[in-house]
C-alpha cells in the first residue's frame, strides 16, 4: 500500500508543530495528532505543498478560531469520544510526504489517513479559515524536510 494523496478535507496522522513551540526554537512536534488537510498544491518545481490544521481537545479561547468536530464524524474517523476542535488560527506547511507523517501502530503508509471530513464541515472550516487569514489572524509554521 502507498501513501494517500493529500486532498482537502483528508484527516491525517501528523507530528504537528505549534507556533508557540516553533517560537521557542523547536523543530519537531511534541505530540502526534490528527490534522485536517486544508490545501494541497504543486509548486513550480513540481513539489506537493500541503497546509494542515491541528485537531485538539483544548477548547478555543476564541470560539471563532476553531470548529468543533461533530461526534458522528469523530467516530467515523476513529477518534476518541472527547470533544475536539479543528484550530483555524494556525497551520503547518510542508512538502508531502515529509518526515512528520505518522503511521498507525502496526500500519503501513495508508494508515496515515483517517478519512475525510464531510463536505459541509470542510466548507465551513475553509471559509472561516480564509476569513481569519484575510484579517491576519492565522499564522503558519513552515516545516523543514
Amino acid at each position: 500500500m502507498s501513501l494517500p494523496e493529500p486532498k482537502p478535507g483528508l484527516v491525517i496522522r501528523y507530528s504537528y508543530l505549534w507556533s508557540h513551540e516553533h517560537a521557542l526554537g523547536r523543530e519537531e512536534g511534541v505530540k502526534d495528532r490528527p490534522c485536517a488537510v486544508l490545501l494541497a498544491t504543486r509548486t513550480e518545481a513540481g513539489d506537493l505543498r500541503v497546509i494542515v490544521l491541528p485537531i485538539t481537545h483544548v477548547p478555543p479561547r476564541d470560539p471563532g478560531s476553531a470548529v468543533e468536530i461533530p461526534p458522528p464524524t469523530k467516530r467515523r474517523l476513529g477518534l476518541d469520544d472527547d470533544q475536539s476542535w479543528i484550530v483555524l488560527s494556525e497551520g503547518n506547511i510542508f512538502t508531502w510526504p515529509g518526515p512528520d507523517l505518522r503511521f498507525a501502530r502496526n500500519g503501513g503508509p495508508a494508515s496515515v489517513a483517517l478519512g475525510y471530513l464531510p463536505a459541509g464541515l470542510f466548507t465551513l472550516i475553509r471559509d472561516r479559515f480564509l476569513a481569519l487569514h484575510e484579517r491576519n489572524k492565522a499564522r503558519f509554521v513552515r516545516r523543514t524536510e
